[in-house]
């Protein structure tokens, strides 16, 4: 590595300078099938930062690529270069003008953050990825970008006013409209000399681009030399809505800057993926927000069915139409998360077109609706719909299209579906028979395949399924490449429309665009970069499609001996590489994953990256001993085990699993810390701790005692570890257990029995977990009672602690040990289908979850598990039967306010729906906290080295909800360590919606 490089650039910027294997691994990847490691990784702070790297790359010609979310599905976010990250810290929103629809950012902010910041404004950015969670600016004008609605706002191109550039020499310059380049093009530099070719270019091949540029307008292949053709630019079709949106008589938004006023090389970045400048800020289009919307699903009997449907549709002016095939659909309901929200379809449709209508009034909406209905069964073309009219019910439509492609990448096995050919685009009337023809083209090689995407734009993502780890299936890939390449030329279509070429397309353009134009792009590239440095190889000059796969014929890794059970994935390997790179983990406005890069920003802590340096140790880039070396330690460290990918990462990246595995085998090499072992074991130092009570509370509340247990154990001085109760629920519960036995229990046996109980008195275990055993045993005994009051004879079992601290810190047998115990004594109530009831989320889901890989071979482990119910599944349950016969304090005034934050194994495993629910029994007013995770995530929050990165990760969202409420809003939350946090943080002091319902017995 060149010393004087790194020197200089450490010297040169206030950035982040990374030229270490860790993190040249992290970047070698993107979303798409590609690997290439890059030189070294810089993190600018300020656009200065960003001009010094470029002139530092040019002096010692080295190639550069600039990167935003890495999202790219086509590969043009890896290279053997230096990479810059725009993403942590350029990523500032400089200027919104909402009089004059017109927002400045620089190149690393996200777009839905800049949506929410127009949102009070009415406006949003018309082009709506759907990887607008992560997508950033400078990766949608690299890639053209646009999504659902493009049909009336377009692509990016037409959206983008000017940008701030640096160009390859690292001038700075700005790309705006100009009404001739001939000012420009007398510059001295490479400003001037990229003016004057440019526009030759486009006078001199005219004919050429009106003749041989795609017939679609959803185009992202090659450059966009169309945008620039005089007088007012060129494109040989529209998009549907953008006739009907401009009608004097309705009052839809339109694009106010298509077709391009001016010569504009602004519009040229759209698509150019970084090889011709660097983007420092860009000017966008605004769009007024549309009042109201609705939806409509219309269910198909086969994709091509649907796909000849499509015209029909347009002509009744939606404002998305957007397919979903079967095996989509089949994908979400196996992905939990996404399976809650598949409430709009019927039966088992082969596909099914999501089609949006924009309006004024609900009246308007549901006139729309019914003529589309009317429309399509006039013509016997659908016959089932579903329609969505409110937010909650578009909101699961939506959450379950835009996880599209990670759900589809969570098949598991080798054979995955591979992207190389999903962005073919052509005119919307010749989508049937596009269909039929890949269709064909499959049936040829026996492939299966995947539809889903933009069906109004021709524009639909299909990925057969290829194992690109053989040499049959990288060959398979190229050659179906070529025959959809076939086809696409043939119907005028385009190979991408939207997602760039990358290392995937580019080899295809000058066959796509013909040899005139694809020199052209060629004299283009140099006139913009001469030295070929800036993100080389794309879209021209590339390398064939089959080079630098990720995983090719090569690929292998070394089989490691597990813990846990990895044989649903084919292995521990396979369980890493479930990971596609998408970088849904990198979200920061919504859900709870990953908390540690939401508060970071460092791709190092997405689970992403995570899964990028096990990989990357498994299959031989890093030594082999970096597996359990401590570099990778840090890398997992972070990870809080939150379980927010296991339910929202679209490709079922279980993060928290391989974590406790990786912790497992580190400790088996190093050791197992003192601190590791104490809070592992819990539950048996708690069953001392408490018969001294008094004595202990004391001494863990003093100064002195704190700062010596930081300075011996590593637990953070400001925090105050739960106090022991004089008394553990297991004592009140034996008296309350005998008062029982002297009542008559005869009164129940007529009530509605659940989970398939007979006559007699009606029970279940209350399976009472540590803290609420020790700490909290109020929450237990408000438990108790009210499944008294519901009619319930409650029994304990003689458990252990459930081992989910053991199983946080890699004590893996330790945890098969109180597992087995558990599963032993809790079995026989579970086979006569008596439920398991829990109020600790952490403890009562490890029977659901991790108990079924610690005892993969006990039939047992499952039938406890479908009998393990959280409190307020198990009582939103009976109420939904009838079966919940209970009576409540009739409300003095106003409902009781309740503000409820869920846990984070609730929203993974469970969701928060039936705790909310749970909550309204008594007609209280419930609203959740749409927060992530709290940030103390069991112990975490407790070790020294993490005390200020768990409180910024409840800074993110909750503590400032929290802090607004009112003195009359109660807070609430079943985690035991969630109501901790809080209560540290806040000052509220939150309540167990336990306690909170027993309080509202009549």
């Amino acid at each position: 590595m060149n010393r004087d490089l790194i020197s200089e650039l450490e010297r040169r910027i206030s950035g982040e300078v990374r030229f270490d294997p860790y993190s040249r691994v992290l970047y070698s990847t993107d979303a798409s099938s590609y690997q290439i490691e890059p030189l070294g990784v810089v993190i600018p702070r300020t656009t200065d930062d960003l001009q010094a790297v470029v002139e530092i790359a040019a002096s010692y010609r080295l190639p550069l690529l600039a990167r935003g979310g890495g999202s790219s599905l086509a590969g043009q976010a890896v290279g053997e270069a230096i990479v810059v990250d725009c993403s942590k810290h350029l990523n500032r929103i400089i200027e919104i003008n909402a009089e004059e629809r017109w927002a400045r950012a620089q190149p690393g902010v996200v777009c839905d953050p800049l949506n929410a910041a127009l949102r009070p404004m009415g406006l949003m950015v018309g082009t709506d990825p759907a990887s607008s969670n992560r997508a950033t600016v400078g990766g949608m004008i690299a890639n053209n970008s646009t999504g659902a609605h493009s049909i009336i706002y377009g692509m990016t191109a037409d959206h983008v006013l000017s940008a701030d550039v640096i160009l390859a020499d690292g001038t700075r310059a700005t790309f705006g409209p100009v009404a001739s380049p001939s000012g420009k093009m007398e510059a001295e530099g490479l400003e001037g000399q990229i003016y004057r070719e440019t526009a030759r270019l486009v006078t001199q091949h005219a004919d050429a681009i009106r003749a041989r540029y795609p017939r679609t307008w959803r185009r992202s292949s090659g450059y966009a030399l169309n945008y620039l053709l005089p007088p007012h630019g060129f494109t040989t079709s529209r998009p549907a809505g953008w006739d009907w949106a401009n009608k004097p008589d309705t009052r839809h938004p339109s694009p106010a800057t298509y077709p391009p006023s001016s010569f504009n090389l602004a519009k040229l970045l759209c698509g150019s993926e970084g090889t011709l400048a660097v983007i420092t800020e860009a000017k966008l289009n605004l769009v007024p927000r549309p009042k109201m919307t609705a939806l409509c699903v219309a269910h198909f009997d086969s994709v091509v069915a649907s796909a000849e449907a499509t015209p029909a549709i347009l002509e009744t002016e939606p404002a998305a139409v957007e397919l979903i095939d079967q095996v989509m659909i089949d994908l979400t309901r196996d992905a939990p998360a996404y399976a809650r929200q598949l409430t709009f379809i019927e039966g088992h449709p082969a596909a099914v077109l999501i089609v949006e209508y924009y309006g004024e009034s609900e009246a308007e909406l549901r006139g729309k609706v019914e003529r589309l209905e009317a429309h399509l069964q006039s013509r016997g073309l659908a016959k089932t719909f579903v329609r969505a009219m409110t937010a909650a019910e578009q909101a699961n439509v939506w959450s379950v299209r835009k996880a599209g492609l990670g759900l589809l990448m969570s098949v598991r096995g080798d054979h995955k579906p591979v992207a190389f050919m999903e962005d073919v685009a052509v005119p919307v009337d010749k989508l049937g028979d596009y269909v039929r023809a890949v269709q064909r083209i499959f049936e040829e090689h026996g492939l299966q395949s995947a539809y889903y995407a933009h069906a109004s734009a021709g524009c639909l993502h299909i990925r057969p399924l290829i194992n690109l780890k053989t040499v049959e299936g990288t060959a398979t890939m190229r050659q179906v490449a070529e025959s959809v390449l076939e086809v696409v030329t043939a119907m005028g279509g385009s190979m991408s429309g939207e997602h760039g070429d990358g290392l995937s397309r580019s080899c295809w353009n000058e066959r796509l665009f013909g040899p005139e134009l694809y020199g052209a792009f060629c004299e283009l590239k140099r006139a913009f970069d001469p030295e070929n440095r800036l993100n080389p190889g794309k879209i021209v000059d590339a390398p064939p499609m089959t080079e630098n796969l990720r995983y090719g014929a090569a690929y292998h890794t070394t089989p490691i001996a597990t813990r846990l059970d990895f044989s649903d994935y084919g292995g521990f390997a396979k369980a890493v590489e479930m990971c596609n790179g998408a970088g849904v983990c990198r979200k920061t406005s919504e859900g709870v994953m990953c908390p540690s890069y939401v508060a970071t920003r460092e791709e190092e802590h997405s689970t992403r990256g995570r899964a990028n340096a096990l990989r990357a140790a498994l299959s031989g880039h890093l030594p082999a001993e970096a597996l359990t070396e401590h570099r990778m330690y840090k890398v997992m460290e972070l990870c809080i085990e939150c379980k927010g990918c296991k339910a929202e990462c679209p490709s079922a990246v279980d993060m928290a699993k391989i974590k406790v595995e990786f912790l497992s085998q580190y400790y088996e090499r190093h050791g197992t810390p003192l601190r590791a072992r104490l809070f592992a074991n819990i539950g048996g130092l708690s069953r001392m701790a408490y018969r001294l009570s008094p004595v202990i509370n004391w001494l863990l509340a003093q100064p002195l005692v704190r700062a010596i247990n930081e300075r011996l154990f590593g637990i953070a001085r400001q925090r105050t570890l739960p106090p022991f109760a004089a008394q553990p629920f297991e004592q009140w519960y034996a008296e309350y257990r005998k008062a029982f036995c002297a009542r008559d229990t005869v009164r129940v046996a007529n009530l509605p029995s659940p989970a398939g109980q007979g006559g007699g008195v009606r029970q279940v275990v209350l399976f009472h977990d540590t803290f609420n055993n020790y700490n909290h045993p109020e929450t237990a005994i408000a438990a108790t009672r009210l499944l008294d009051a519901a009619g319930f004879e409650v029994l304990l079992v003689p458990k252990k602690c459930c081992g989910r601290p053991m199983i946080s810190k890699g004590l893996l047998e330790d945890a098969r040990a109180n597992a087995a115990h558990n599963v032993a004594v809790l079995a026989p109530y579970a086979e006569r289908r008596i439920p398991i009831v829990g109020l600790e989320p952490s403890c009562l889901l490890t029977l659901r979850d991790e108990y079924l890989d610690l005892l993969a071979g006990d039939p047992r482990a499952k039938i406890v598990a479908e009998q393990a119910f959280m409190l307020e599944e198990f009582l939103t349950g009976l109420a939904e039967r009838g079966g919940l016969n209970v009576r409540w304090k009739p409300a003095n005034g106003s409902p009781r306010k309740i503000l409820v934050h869920g846990h984070c194994y609730q929203k993974a495993l469970v969701g928060t729906q039936p705790l909310v629910a749970m909550l309204r029994l008594p007609g209280w007013e419930v609203t959740e906290i749409p927060s992530g995770c709290c940030g103390m995530a069991g112990s975490f929050g407790y070790e020294a080295e993490h005390y200020d990165l768990s409180l910024k990760i409840g800074e993110d969202r909750l503590f400032p909800a929290v802090r607004a409420a009112g003195p009359e809003v109660t807070i609430a939350a079943a985690g035991m360590s969630c109501r901790h946090q809080i209560a540290h943080a806040t000052g509220r002091a939150p309540r167990h919606p336990a306690e909170l319902l027993a309080e509202a017995l009549a």
